[in-house]
């Protein structure tokens, strides 16, 4: 049988009647009551790891709360009858703690948790009636589910369970069969969407960022930021290829913010939290010469002999936010911390630009689209209420268009003559702005639940339909009419925090992200 994921955590593991006059260190607490649940060295077992990568979003007072009180949609109970206030402070600091050494996660780890379904058996064709490349997968965070939607009637076809906390955009199979699902925790969930059966799901990492698929469906990368490692894993069977640790030029271990799928280059592209570097991994049969050439292996450089040879670019600064050019010759990348940006050639592997960028932007909800005749790129910003517009011929500012607040996401498709981007930060979370591709002008700004965080849009293949979340708990996505832009319908969903659609993903419109 496959594994549960219980969404069980610090809350459920302290049941063991923690008596108000136990005073033992929190090593011993956590041993005697949380490791059966999370694991001796707290990196999770039937529940999630407790250590501060995992927690960065429940600190101080909210994990107190959450110990105390219990949390909605898992199986978390309160505790604040069994538990003294500073028996709960004690351990909610504890997990804070960082772990002594950063912990192994080798292949042989990673294939001890490999967990295929035994009562999967593959279809010879799609076993219902939907457009197979007009579904969509909804991921709903608020009860760690998917959904997977009838883009032609806009109805739910099936709901599975999913690992805990899912996180980066789900990655699809070329053939758009299968799904691949990655959670913060680094489990990888594969689904058959001809089915709508689970495969199977391996943990290929710690704590993760992304996944990312080869062009030929093979391969699936995994990027961790713990224990700082590029996971390769066989999308055949969830079993592993390779773990890349992930070191500087100078020895430096580093963190990988993100992993990019490079069709056109048969390649994948990593962006570096720690080094000012970015790696290119190749799985191609003939991959370029570029010179240096590197899997930072004691036996040294490689020849392209060796499986999925590496390629370092050394950078101005640490980029760890990327946005490719549609034929993945140029990356344009930033600093989170930062104001601006660069523009490296892959070609070349050197800088040939620079960015006007501030307010933090989050290019990797970028899109591009063409204005006046030439392609244009838009991003928005996390700390200021203005979208980027930049042409990418020459690198310059077309123009900055003035929005109600920061925003997280945008999107578009090629049929559409408009971009939608959300207001996600401040108080006016609760807006839409629609905006003209040509005029780059608002032209009208949807209020579609008054109060609640309205984000991430995605169209149907064809573009007729934009489907917007309610980011709430209780939430919902809300269909509209593309080119009215009235609504049409609304689905209750829990967080809905992220919709993509087959043929978009898998065709790489130039209207999502990639």
């Amino acid at each position: 049988m496959i594994r549960p994921i219980v969404f069980t955590s610090l809350l459920a593991c302290l049941a063991g009647a923690l008596a108000a006059e136990d005073t033992s260190p929190p090593e011993v607490l956590f041993a005697t009551h949380c490791a059966v649940c999370h694991g001796d060295d707290r990196l999770g077992a039937l529940g999630p790891a407790l250590i501060p990568e995992a927690l960065r979003r429940l600190k101080g007072d909210r994990l107190e709360a959450v110990i105390a009180h219990g949390r909605d949609a898992t199986q978390m109970p309160g505790f604040a009858d069994q538990l003294s206030a500073q028996e709960i402070a004690v351990l909610a600091a504890y997990v804070h703690e960082p772990l002594p050494e950063i912990p192994v996660w080798d292949i042989a780890k990673i294939d001890s948790t490999r967990d295929l379904n035994p009562e999967y058996v593959a279809p010879e064709s799609p076993q219902h009636s939907a457009d197979p490349m007009n579904l969509f997968v909804v991921v709903e965070t608020g009860d760690h589910h998917i959904s997977v939607l009838d883009g032609d009637k806009m109805e739910v076809m099936a709901r599975l369970e999913t690992p805990l906390a899912v996180h980066g955009g789900p990655k699809f199979t070329p053939d758009g069969r299968f799904v691949f699902i990655m959670s913060r925790d680094g489990w990888v969930q594969k689904v058959d969407l001809w089915n709508m059966q689970e495969v199977g799901r391996v943990r290929a990492g710690i704590n993760s960022r992304n996944i990312a698929m080869s062009a030929d469906g093979k391969w699936l990368a995994v990027a961790n930021y713990l224990p700082m490692t590029l996971t390769l894993l066989s999308t055949e069977d969830l079993s592993v290829v390779e773990v890349k640790q992930v070191r500087g030029k100078d020895g430096t271990p580093s963190r990988v913010s993100a992993v990019y799928q490079a069709p056109p280059r048969d390649s994948f592209v990593l962006a570096l939290k720690d080094v000012p570097e970015i790696w290119e991994v190749f799985y191609g049969e003939d991959p370029p010469f570029y010179g240096f050439v590197h899997d930072h292996r004691d036996e040294g450089p490689l020849g392209y002999d060796e499986p999925f040879p590496v390629r370092v670019v050394t950078v101005p600064e640490i980029l760890d936010d990327f946005f490719f050019s549609q034929n993945y010759e140029y990356v344009m990348g930033a600093w989170r911390d930062g104001q601006g940006g660069h523009v490296i050639d892959m070609v070349i592997g050197q800088k040939v630009a620079d960015l006007e960028l501030p307010g933090m932007p989050h290019l990797g909800s970028g899109i591009t689209w063409q204005h006046d005749g030439r392609q244009v790129m838009a991003t928005p910003h996390l700390r200021e209420g203005v979208l980027s517009v930049i042409d990418m011929n020459n690198w310059e500012t077309v123009q900055q268009i003035k929005t109600e607040g920061p925003g997280f996401f945008l999107r578009s498709h090629e049929a559409t003559p408009y971009v939608w981007a959300d207001v996600f930060f401040g108080p006016n979370r609760d807006l839409m702005h629609v905006i003209d591709k040509d005029s780059l002008e608002i032209v009208k700004t949807l209020k579609p639940a008054e109060g609640k965080t309205v984000a991430h849009v995605e169209f149907d293949r064809y573009g007729k339909h934009a489907l917007v979340s309610i980011w709430e708990r209780d939430g919902a996505v809300i269909v509209y009419d593309a080119a009215t832009l009235k609504e049409v319908k609304r689905l209750p969903m829990s967080k809905p925090s992220g919709k993509y659609n087959v043929h978009n993903k898998i065709t790489f419109s130039s209207g999502t992200s990639h």
